[in-house]
């Protein structure tokens, strides 16, 4: 039996999260299908993490354990042939025994992009979120700023989450603006060596009302360093939300 590792993407506009479940499709549940239609082995998919209902992923990583003839790098082309157009293996490879993408990874780098303009824009309605006005990238960097070093985030994990802890440290948080044809797009992009459930939406959420003047910094502050939630921004909504990457102590993917 071999371990075996895929990078993914997909568009989690129509999935109930990454997570099999009972109430709606998930995208776990669609691979494993797919896997087992395309190598006819049945397997458990494990993710480098649970993203939510209606989050993308960019750079997903999850793993399982066959006995499979094919070899690793053509594992990819024949479950795509499988796969819906909204989910994609961008590619496979053999993993060491010891590999476990959510254990082993080292840091993850998410992005919540919005867009601001006077009307809404169908084209970027997608994965990007909607604010009307003009952006105070400014404003927008000091809230982001922050964020950086280690911290404890009680107050940006959602109530029903069970982690050991709350404490997380991160490594970048920063706004950028991203050029479309359809206009351009405002990434808030945060890396870090784990998140918790809602966390950095709740992060986006919270330098978004820090630049629209709904929040002070002696109130941002607060929430950050006392854990309370009624100093923290709105929960955006998750359809602006990528998981981007997800990064190892070594290179599992040929580039």
């Amino acid at each position: 039996m071999m371990k075996y590792a895929l990078l993914v993407a997909y568009d989690g506009t129509s999935y109930c999260g990454w997570q099999i479940q009972n109430n709606g499709e998930t995208v776990q549940n669609v691979l494993q299908t797919a896997i087992y239609a395309a190598l006819n082995v049945k397997v458990c998919l494990t993710a480098s993490g649970r993203t939510d209902a209606g989050v993308h992923a960019a750079g997903q990583v999850c793993h399982f354990v066959a006995d499979l003839s094919l070899p690793p790098e053509k594992i990819a082309d024949a479950i795509n042939c499988r796969l819906p157009q909204d989910i994609s293996v961008i590619a496979s490879c053999q993993a060491p025994q010891n590999f476990d993408c959510n254990r082993s990874a080292k840091k993850k780098t998410y992005c919540y992009r919005f867009y601001f303009a006077k009307r809404r824009n169908p084209l970027l309605d997608r994965y990007a979120l909607f604010i009307k006005g003009e952006p105070d990238m400014q404003k927008l960097n000091q809230s982001a700023a922050v964020f950086t070093g280690e911290h404890n985030f009680k107050g940006y994990c959602a109530s029903r989450s069970q982690v050991k802890t709350t404490v997380r440290t991160i490594f970048g948080s920063n706004f950028s603006i991203e050029q479309t044809p359809y206009g351009d797009i405002v990434c808030y992009t945060v890396c870090g060596n784990g998140f918790l459930y809602n966390m950095v939406r709740t992060m986006a959420g919270s330098a978004l009302y820090y630049s629209q003047n709904k929040l002070s910094m002696q109130t941002l502050l607060k929430g950050l360093n006392e854990g309370d939630r009624a100093c923290v921004g709105k929960t955006l909504a998750p359809h602006g939300l990528t998981l981007q990457s997800v990064d190892y102590d070594i290179q599992l993917f040929k580039q």
